[in-house]
C-alpha cells in the first residue's frame, strides 16, 4: 500500500473473509442467511451525528476519509454481511451542473429545479465522470482497503426516473405531480433526460467497480409513484440498460458483479424486474415474502423486505417478524434487509436485535434441512 491513505491504490485487496452476502445473491448456499441494513450508516447512530455534528452534507459526501468512516461505523457495532458506501444519489444532478443543498429539516433541495423542456440545455449532458464524481470512487477504494475484507462493499446508484423526479421536483414530494406533468405534456424530453441520466450513471457505476465495490444497488425510490403503464414507459427500459451495459462492459474485462434493483412501491412490476438483468430484487414490506417467491418464478435472489417500523417493537417481537420473514423467503438465494432505509429515532439496541435475529433464525432453518 502506498503511504498514504488518499493515495490508496484499488488494486491489492485484502481478501474477502466473508462472502455470504455475494453467494445469496448468485442464489448459492450460504452458511446463514446474509443481512445489511440500507441506511445502515446512518442519524440512529450517536458516532454518526457526532462525526456529521456542524458539517454540510454533500461536504461530508466529498470527503473520501468521512465517507469511509461513516460505512465502517455500523460495522463495529453489529456483525452486518456486508457494507454499502457512504455517499447519495443526488450527486449526478451536481456533476450534470445542479445546485443541490441539503437543508436541515427540509432534506435535499435544488434552488433551480428544471421547470420547462428548454432547462434541460443548461445540464451537462457528456459528464466526466471521473473528474466530477472521483471523490466517491476513491471513498471506495478508501473504504475496501479498510474494510480489510470483513465483508463486501456495494456501490450504488439513483434510478433514472427517480433522479428526473427530484431535479424537477427540487426536492422531496409525495406525489411527483411536477415531475409526473413532464411524462404527460413532454414525452420526448423526458425521455431525453432520462437517456442522457442513463448514459452517466452507466459510467459511475462502472468507476465504483473500477474503484472496489463488490455489488451495486439501483435504488428506484419514486417508483411507486408511477402507474404500471409509466413505469413500463419511463422507468423499466432505463433500469434494463443500466444492468445490460453495466454487464457487457464488465464481461469485456472478465468482471462479474451482482447488480441489485430496489423499486420501492413497484410491487406490480415484480415479474419484469426479475427478468430486467439483475440478480436480486429488492422488495419493500408492502409484500408477502411468498408471494414474491411465487411471483419472481426463483429467476432472481430477493433482498428485504421487513417494515423498518418493526424496529420499534420490543426485542423478542422482533424475534418473531423475522421469524416468520424467514420462513416465508426461505434461506436460499436471499438477502435479509429492511423494506426500506433505518430511520434516525431508532434505537442501535434493536438493529443488533434484528440482525442476531436474521442469523440464529436462518442458521436453525439451514440446520433442519
Amino acid at each position: 500500500l502506498i503511504f498514504c491513505d488518499h493515495l490508496l491504490l484499488p488494486k491489492d485487496f485484502p481478501k474477502l473473509k466473508n462472502d455470504a452476502f455475494l453467494l445469496a445473491c448468485r442464489g448459492q448456499e450460504t452458511p446463514h442467511v446474509p443481512v445489511w441494513c440500507m441506511r445502515q450508516a446512518g442519524r440512529y447512530l450517536p458516532e454518526f451525528r457526532e462525526s456529521r455534528a456542524g458539517k454540510d452534507f454533500f461536504a461530508t459526501c466529498r470527503s473520501p476519509a468521512a465517507c469511509c468512516e461513516l460505512t465502517l461505523q455500523p460495522l463495529r457495532r453489529f456483525p452486518f454481511d456486508a457494507a454499502i458506501i457512504f455517499s447519495d444519489i443526488l450527486v449526478i444532478p451536481q456533476a450534470m451542473g445542479m445546485d443541490v443543498q441539503m437543508v436541515a429539516g427540509k432534506g435535499p433541495t435544488f434552488p433551480e429545479p428544471l421547470k420547462e423542456p428548454e432547462d434541460l440545455l443548461l445540464l451537462q449532458s457528456k459528464v466526466d465522470v471521473n473528474k466530477e464524481l472521483d471523490y466517491v470512487f476513491k471513498a471506495i477504494t478508501l473504504t475496501r482497503h479498510k474494510l480489510e475484507g470483513k465483508v463486501p462493499l456495494i456501490g450504488f446508484t439513483g434510478a433514472p426516473w427517480t433522479l428526473m423526479a427530484y431535479m424537477i421536483e427540487g426536492g422531496g414530494s409525495t406525489t411527483q405531480s411536477k415531475a409526473k406533468r413532464w411524462l404527460y405534456r413532454h414525452p420526448e424530453a423526458s425521455h431525453q433526460l432520462l437517456k442522457m441520466l442513463t448514459d452517466i450513471i452507466v459510467e459511475y457505476l462502472l468507476g465504483q467497480v473500477a474503484a472496489g465495490a463488490q455489488a451495486l444497488q439501483v435504488f428506484e425510490s419514486h417508483a411507486g409513484c408511477l402507474g404500471p403503464a409509466e413505469f413500463q414507459e419511463f422507468s423499466l427500459p432505463y433500469l434494463r440498460d443500466i444492468a445490460r451495459k453495466v454487464k457487457d462492459q464488465l464481461k469485456e474485462s472478465g468482471q462479474d458483479v451482482p447488480m441489485i434493483v430496489f423499486a420501492k412501491d413497484g410491487h406490480y412490476g415484480l415479474e419484469d424486474l426479475s427478468q430486467s438483468h439483475y440478480e436480486v430484487v429488492g422488495l419493500d414490506w408492502t409484500i408477502d415474502p411468498r408471494s414474491a417467491r411465487e411471483r419472481t418464478g426463483g429467476k432472481v435472489s430477493l433482498q428485504g423486505n421487513m417494515d423498518p417500523c418493526a424496529l420499534y417493537a420490543p426485542k423478542e417481537r422482533i424475534y418473531e417478524i423475522v421469524k416468520k420473514m424467514l420462513e416465508g423467503f426461505g434461506t436460499r438465494g436471499y438477502i435479509a434487509n429492511l423494506g426500506h432505509g433505518l430511520y434516525p429515532d431508532m434505537d442501535p439496541e434493536n438493529v443488533g436485535a434484528f440482525v442476531e435475529a436474521v442469523h440464529a433464525h436462518s442458521r436453525h432453518l439451514l440446520n433442519l434441512k
